[in-house]
């Protein structure tokens, strides 16, 4: 089984900062691709950043703005959020797929982590 955790959300100003983390947990399961998606109010959720072998890909409303990237020795997946407009208001869902043991895809998410983007 495999379990995802963010963190690093919060209330930041209009132009500020933030880093999300995305913990990854279990065994028996190789990552094909890491993803951020997010979910504003009265909206559905949309994908914001991508990562796979080699390649990262952006939603355009992100593009310049936000990178995301992982550190395998710390099973972790990030997402710097940078010149954060009110916009970016949303819980991130981190998400994950890939191959288990039995050569089946897999798709796994998080529970979210809110961001509040206001003055």
């Amino acid at each position: 089984q495999v379990q995802l955790v963010e963190s690093g959300g919060g209330l930041v100003q209009p132009g500020g900062s933030l880093r999300l983390s995305c913990a990854v947990s279990g065994s028996g399961f190789r990552i094909m691709t890491r993803q951020w998606h997010r979910q504003a109010p009265g909206k559905q959720r949309e994908w914001v950043a991508r990562m796979t072998t080699g390649t990262t890909t952006y939603a355009d409303s992100v593009k310049g703005r936000f990178i995301i990237s992982r550190d395998d020795a710390k099973n972790t997946v990030y997402l710097q959020m940078s010149s954060l407009k009110p916009e970016d208001t949303a819980v991130y869902f981190c998400n994950v797929v890939g191959v288990g043991e039995d050569d089946v895809v897999y798709t796994y998410w998080g529970r979210g982590t809110q961001v509040t983007v206001s003055s």
